[in-house]
């Protein structure tokens, strides 16, 4: 099977089976979904989840944010991974956006990188879920779940993201973002993939490398 066909059929498998694939994340606004972007970096969706309520009822808005000091943030989200960090971004970055801005969260990757503890797989999130951007974002789940299935094999999130944009179609991109986070999530996890249920086994290569491992163990047994 060619990448080229593989593409054709993992998309056309998604289209059918998941037709509706969003973000995790709980938000209404903008502002808030860039909150919760910074603060799920290398953390969960739930834990992030239970922790912005309550900081969106303190600063609904990034004027609020901006108004306050990265001290106080942290006991809103010292539960999350790395809060002293962040609760210095989050500042930072709300001050930007109130100062730089006009607390209009950019549509653009590449202005959105400008916010404090914003990088490109952040920035591409949120225009993606936004603004209905087609880019693409790679995290450890979008990356792991291209490399087993064979979608690409690029050594570097940037690499993998190019693989990615290069052959799903524009206007797919920014649910085909979902849909993988969501595989990795649920079918195609990091320790032991749950291969014999999953739907994308027939043109996946790990799939077949590892039937073809079994068969050559059990044979040489």
């Amino acid at each position: 099977m060619t990448r080229k066909e593989r593409y054709i059929k993992v998309i056309e498998w998604f289209q059918r089976n998941m037709p509706i694939a969003e973000s995790e994340l709980f938000y209404s606004t903008p502002y808030e979904l860039v909150v919760a972007v910074i603060l799920s970096a290398q953390c969960t969706d739930k834990r992030v989840n239970l922790v912005t309520p309550s900081l969106f009822r303190m600063y609904p808005d990034a004027q609020s944010l901006s108004n306050s000091t990265p001290e106080q943030v942290f006991e809103f989200i010292k539960s999350v991974t790395y809060p002293n960090n962040k609760s210095k971004h989050l500042v930072k970055m709300a001050q930007m956006l109130n100062n730089e801005f006009g607390n209009i969260v950019p549509d653009s990757p590449e202005l959105l990188q400008k916010l404090p503890g914003v990088g490109r797989k952040t920035a591409n999130v949120i225009a993606s879920v936004i603004y209905d951007k087609p880019v693409i974002a790679v995290d450890t789940h979008v990356f792991r779940v291209s490399h087993r299935i064979g979608l690409s094999y690029g050594k570097t999130p940037l690499a993998v993201e190019n693989d990615l944009t290069k052959h799903i179609p524009e206007e797919k991109r920014a649910i085909a973002h979902h849909w993988l986070i969501l595989h990795g999530r649920y079918v195609c996890i990091a320790r032991k993939p749950k291969c014999d249920s999953c739907g994308l086994a027939d043109f996946c290569r790990y799939y077949h490398k590892s039937r073809r491992a079994d068969l050559h163990e059990s044979s040489s047994g």
